[in-house]
């Protein structure tokens, strides 16, 4: 499956997807190669709508959450979106957070190994290079590498992208995703990726990940400090962004995601058009 250097990363609705597929189809004519979209609970209507109104974007999962759909259900769209179009969907698994999982989230990294064990068991099972996990801490990253395709990293830095690749080694995917902001003024360029974090300032998940890359939790307070916000949400010109991907892809990325924040809803297509990546 080629995924391609560079794809989008974007919020879409579950409903009246009708300026959601006139958008894919305008950034699939643009040379997006990779469209990724989050967890709801029609992630599966919706990436088959994605898939049915293209013809050559991969689709992915970013994620789906363990918690919310069963492995036999991962695995019937699996096999139905690869039979009906061949080498376009990847399916990104993940263990979400424990405040978006109606008390389930019990031994994360316990549940997502048996998860995998059902789709083995899945008649067809579910290959592992059709499959990927999101990862940050090192115990996750190492069960991507061991059974799946590899690892999608959210909202981290070139230097997490290092050490993700060491730990996956050279023959695994790691698929990064960056905010990004195209707005060369500071404040409102970081006013924008302060909205953006405002949940993630919450989730245990990425706030020890944070951690582990050397932030205090002093970082943490007031939205996020400027320290934070930048090395999370790239903003600037287009150079600016191109230079992070840069980065994202020497530290070892095969693929990086763009997020690119505009305050407003609907795919970017115009700021994915200047970015012209």
């Amino acid at each position: 499956m080629e995924l391609g250097r560079v794809g989008l990363w974007s919020w879409l609705p579950a409903t009246d997807l009708g300026p959601t597929l006139e958008a894919v189809a305008e950034l699939e004519q643009l040379g997006c190669g990779t469209i990724w979209f989050p967890e709801s609970p029609a992630s599966f209507d919706v990436a088959r709508a994605l898939l049915a109104g293209t013809s050559r974007v991969v689709v992915a999962t970013g994620i789906i959450s363990i918690w919310k759909h069963t492995p036999a259900e991962s695995a019937a769209a699996y096999h139905e979106f690869t039979r009906d179009h061949p080498g376009r969907f990847l399916l990104g698994l993940g263990v979400s957070h424990a405040f978006l999982t109606d008390g389930q989230y019990r031994r994360p990294l316990a549940k997502m190994g048996e998860y995998l064990d059902e789709l083995d068991a899945a008649d067809p099972p579910v290959p592992v290079a059709g499959r990927a996990l999101a990862a940050l801490g090192p115990r996750m990253l190492e069960l991507a590498r061991d059974r799946t395709a590899g690892a999608h990293a959210y909202l981290t830095t070139p230097e997490h992208t290092r050490i993700a690749r060491e730990i996956l080694g050279p023959d695994r995917l790691l698929a990064t995703e960056l905010p990004v902001v195209l707005d060369t003024d500071p404040e409102r360029a970081r006013t924008l990726a302060r909205e953006h974090l405002r949940i993630y300032l919450l989730a245990p998940n990425y706030t020890n990940n944070w951690l582990r890359l050397g932030f205090g939790e002093a970082d943490f307070a007031d939205g996020g400090s400027d320290r934070l916000v930048d090395a999370l949400v790239a903003w600037g010109d287009v150079a600016a962004i191109r230079e992070r991907v840069a980065l994202h892809h020497q530290a070892g990325a095969d693929h990086v995601c763009l997020q690119i924040l505009t305050g407003e809803q609907g795919l970017p297509v115009e700021p994915w058009r200047t970015l012209g990546l």
